[in-house]
């Protein structure tokens, strides 16, 4: 396994793609050790990976969020909240954070956020005196509450691996993103206030009352994703269906946004999306496999956990294990491969497993925008064509601040449970 691992950490380095690395080292390291290995097996677990029906509900959530980013509710969506939020310290980084946890609602996508929120919010914040790398910072950890606010995609490929409720991880993730936005808002306020930054002139009420009329419609999905779902109305796969058909509504008919081209566009990159997504769900499942007919978990856990491991040391040990997986691989194929690894301690120590999906989608946020290869650092690279340092520089601040969160959610985990305990479905 030295050598599978040697092999992704040497692809990543010469830039290949994530999926190069994945099947690429996977397909080497059997060639090379398992070469009797029946290859129908290998192709029966990659479509058994992609074939759960929970599933069918990525591609809906992709589609409602390419509609929405090629539209105008992005930025309805932000004046909205500048309206309110502008004029006290840090109220543009606090509309940044804001906007892209409300935009986390709607399009379930970091990189959807990063592109829709982002491209927006930067040129405004370097305007008002904000450094370039503070920019970029804020930007990707706020985009990555995206992770928690439903509808997230990692909470639904969470729920397949573990054959838990969807819609009751969507109802957990909820608290705990309005908890990381209100830290990132305190942090942020602090920040301005030490840099000694300008506030923007406050809005009139007559321009706020505008902003509400055209942003509140946006505000459409999170009731009808978490409203429905609540409610026991929508199961989690109608309500991506309602999503996409309130998306086409909304740039079609209410803002009137939406060309032609743009669906077009938007089907074309959602089918390049799902595709990519679905890849590494398979190979995920592969990988999975691997591990476990190797037996590799059996010869590593027992001296990292012990004989008898407390409730909290199993806790602590599965947030590293994820913090640390997702600084170098995609979090969808992160929960593929660690979650079978630790269901029997999960299994033995008592952990609920509404609790563990929201530390565990939390630590996968964490660790998509940490170095060195965190995926969300290079989508920034990417979309504001600013090198690797700049981009890093910043994010520590606010990676202690989701660190410090994952410890309230461990130390209050009603928190996380609230809302699902009391939820119908």
């Amino acid at each position: 396994m030295v050598f599978l691992a040697a092999s992704m950490v040497l692809k990543l380095l010469l830039g290949f793609p994530f999926m190069v690395v994945l099947l690429g080292s996977v397909i080497f390291y059997l060639m090379l050790y398992l070469p009797d290995l029946n290859t129908q097996i290998i192709v029966q677990q990659l479509m058994s990976g992609i074939s759960p029906p929970a599933l069918v509900c990525v591609p809906m959530f992709i589609l409602g969020a390419n509609i929405l980013t090629t539209g105008s509710s992005a930025k309805k969506l932000i004046n909205m909240v500048k309206s309110f939020l502008g004029h006290i310290p840090g109220g543009l980084p606090i509309t940044t954070a804001a906007s892209c946890t409300l935009f986390g609602a709607v399009s379930g996508s970091t990189q959807a956020t990063v592109a829709a929120i982002g491209g927006t919010m930067r040129p405004m914040l370097l305007e008002a005196g904000y450094s370039s790398p503070f920019t970029l910072g804020l930007i990707i950890n706020s985009s990555d509450i995206a992770f928690l606010i439903p509808p997230s995609i990692g909470f639904i490929v969470y729920g397949v691996v573990t054959n838990t409720s969807v819609g009751k991880l969507f109802l957990a993730g909820i608290l705990p993103g309005l908890l990381i936005f209100f830290l990132f808002s305190v942090y942020c306020y602090i920040y301005s206030k030490i840099a000694g930054i300008n506030t923007i002139p406050k809005a009139t009420w007559a321009e706020r009352k505008q902003a509400l009329k055209e942003g509140l419609p946006v505000l459409g999905f999170p009731i009808i994703i978490i409203g429905g779902i609540y409610s026991g109305i929508f199961s989690t796969t109608e309500a991506s269906a309602a999503a996409v058909a309130y998306a086409l509504f909304l740039e079609g008919v209410v803002f009137r946004t939406l060309k032609w081209d743009h669906l077009v566009e938007s089907f074309l990159s959602t089918g390049v999306v799902t595709g990519a997504v679905f890849v590494l769900v398979g190979a995920g499942q592969v990988l999975s496999f691997i591990l476990s007919f190797q037996r590799i978990p059996q010869m590593i856990l027992p001296s990292i956990l012990g004989p008898d491991p407390s409730y909290l040391y199993v806790v602590f040990v599965i947030n590293a294990a994820f913090f640390i997986a997702c600084m170098f691989v995609d979090p969808i194929v992160a929960i593929y491969v660690l979650c079978p690894i630790f269901a029997p301690y999960v299994l033995a120590t008592g952990i609920d497993p509404i609790l563990l999906g929201v530390l565990v989608c939390l630590q996968a946020a964490i660790g998509s925008a940490t170095p060195p290869f965190g995926c969300d650092i290079f989508t920034a690279q990417i979309i504001f064509r600013r090198p690797y340092l700049e981009v890093i520089r910043l994010t520590w601040p606010f990676v202690l601040i989701l660190l410090f969160a994952t410890v309230l959610l461990v130390m209050f985990p009603q928190i996380s449970l609230f809302l699902p305990n009391s939820a119908l479905i």
